[in-house]
């Protein structure tokens, strides 16, 4: 077991320049791949509805295993965790490279990439010092969104050249990843398992959801966090189908790079986060979640190229600001509560249920003929009012404990 000690340890350190690389690899092969796949949809004469139910795919395996997850990244040393789960993604991207069912392979990188969540967030509570978290969370939403900036683009644009180019993309990009994992140092686990039994584990997961839910700070956490990421997935998609019909575009390229400028804008956000919120100001974030809503609302009317780039990076910014800080209380009571892994794993239930539910109505909405740039504006009014109730309630909650 290594024998590093996260007190006497800088916020960038060997390590944590490991983890932050192997997430940059793993995070451009699963939007490269996304795109890749997409194409491949394309190629392949799938209906438009058909595109969303991919991302189901993927988002239904976080949730069928979320309770097994979290045990399984406090039980072992979380970088060998990462490092086999980002093998599962290879072996997911390898199957969908040599022409086998797409849904089949992305459901396999979903398995990896769920296992893989709450180690790699997990691991940040390990590597670094508590007044340090936030910044923490900045670099890791950083190297995230970086390389969702480059694999998104990299995936669209390797799509239009060769289709196989971009998913050989992939591949290799997994294959570093594995590499990439094994400079993390192997350290002891976080809280060993007291039984593998399905039913032991989903108690014990079930329970950990009880504790945080029940508790006002991480409850508040938990849905703002669940609200981006639900959000955040369905923007994506709304984007390839808005794209032809607000700008006359129908190549892979320009939705990549749409949502590259959303992650230019969530880099900045996150840095912002980092330098003017910590952990006893997560409630200023809140006007950002709000301030989302409505830029959506007014993206979707956009005709112009250039005013729906600029509004995309505003967008990210907000997203970024909204949503790291939330993470960084969510990570700092869930370590103390029920360990790490399991808080992140928690937080995955929630944040992925709210895809699905998304996804889901947003894959109706498209079936049933809704036009895009009307979807776009109610998507972004729901959202700011959802924001806007939900800091209200924690305005109240803070006022009842206060009186107590």
């Amino acid at each position: 077991m290594s024998d590093f000690d996260p007190a006497k340890t800088a916020l960038i350190s060997r390590p944590m320049l490991a983890v932050m690389t192997a997430q940059f690899l793993s995070a451009f092969g699963d939007n490269a791949l996304l795109f890749a796949t997409l194409a491949l949809l394309k190629q392949q004469f799938w209906p438009d509805w058909s595109q969303p139910i991919l991302q189901i795919v993927f988002v239904a395996t976080y949730i069928l295993l979320a309770p097994f997850v979290g045990q399984i990244a406090d039980s072992f040393s979380k970088g060998r965790v990462m490092m086999f789960s980002n093998g599962l993604k290879l072996l997911g991207a390898l199957i969908i490279c040599f022409g086998f069912n797409p849904f089949l392979g992305y459901s396999l990188v979903g398995v990896g990439a769920a296992a893989y969540s709450p180690a790699k967030y997990g691991i940040l509570t390990e590597l670094t010092r508590d007044e340090l978290l936030v910044k923490a969370n900045g670099l890791m939403e950083a190297s995230t969104i970086a390389a969702i900036l480059l694999g998104s683009v990299a995936g669209g644009v390797l799509a239009d050249f060769n289709l196989l180019s971009a998913l050989a993309a992939c591949v290799i990009a997994y294959g570093l990843a594995v590499a990439a994992n094994i400079l993390i140092p192997r350290l002891q686990a976080a809280r060993p398992a007291r039984s593998w039994r399905p039913r032991e584990m989903s108690a014990q997961f079930f329970s950990a959801c009880r504790v945080l839910w029940q508790d006002g700070q991480t409850r508040f956490s938990l849905v703002g966090t669940s609200m981006f990421w639900g959000a955040g997935v369905t923007l994506r998609f709304l984007l390839v189908i808005w794209v032809p019909v607000a700008l006359g575009v129908s190549d892979n390229k320009t939705p990549t790079l749409l949502n590259a400028l959303v992650a230019v804008g969530i880099v900045l956000g996150a840095g912002l986060a980092a330098r003017l919120v910590t952990l006893k100001t997560v409630a200023r974030c809140m006007p950002a979640g709000i301030l989302i809503g409505i830029a959506v609302s007014i993206f979707a009317l956009q005709t112009n190229a250039y005013s729906a780039w600029l509004l995309l990076v505003i967008i990210g910014m907000l997203g970024g600001f909204f949503v790291v800080p939330l993470n960084a209380l969510l990570q700092e009571i869930g370590k103390v509560k029920v360990g790490a892994g399991n808080a992140i794993a928690v937080q995955n239930l929630g944040e992925n249920t709210a895809m699905l539910l998304m996804l889901g109505l947003y894959s109706l909405a498209i079936k049933l003929g809704a036009p895009p740039v009307a979807t776009g504006v109610g998507f972004g009014v729901l959202f700011a009012l959802a924001v806007g109730g939900l800091w209200l309630w924690q305005r109240r909650q803070s006022v009842r404990s206060l009186s107590r």
